[in-house]
């Protein structure tokens, strides 16, 4: 079950991640220089289909993988436990998606125009810099960096 889980996960994160890095890297530059609101919507109609089930996906696992790492869910915020950080830094990092991502759904797409890309680019630019801090964190639960 554990090899299922942490593949599901893993797949899920690739998709997650892979998708914010061309996001950030390829349409959000162009999204810029074109001032294009429709280039972004159209690029999040086709990606959100895959993306948001993956980050679904993610939870799930993760939360199943934390449970199977450290089953006191209580401890998973002491600090004096090492699998701890890593579990508490992934929390976190998902709490900061949440948040961004619900501003940017119900605040900023939904009145999306040239006008407000940059508030836009204010939040692809952390979320995708929070899913490369996911994977860098659940590299860490393998290699020993963080935990």
């Amino acid at each position: 079950m554990y090899g299922i889980l942490l593949t599901l996960h893993i797949l899920a994160a690739t998709i997650w991640t892979g998708g914010h890095i061309v996001l950030a890297v390829v349409v959000l530059p162009r999204v810029l220089r074109e001032r294009s609101a429709q280039r972004l919507l159209d690029f999040e109609s086709v990606y959100e289909k895959i993306g948001m089930p993956a980050l679904i996906i993610q939870i799930i696992t993760g939360f199943m993988l934390a449970y199977r790492m450290l089953p006191d869910v209580s401890l998973w915020f002491n600090m004096s436990i090492p699998i701890a950080d890593g579990i508490a830094a992934k929390l976190i990092l998902l709490l900061l998606t949440f948040a961004f991502t619900l501003d940017a759904r119900f605040r900023v797409i939904p009145k999306l125009s040239a006008s407000n890309l940059k508030d836009m680019a204010l939040h692809i630019i952390p979320v995708t810099l929070f899913s490369i801090l996911f994977v860098i964190v659940g590299v860490s639960f393998r290699v020993g960096w963080l935990v």
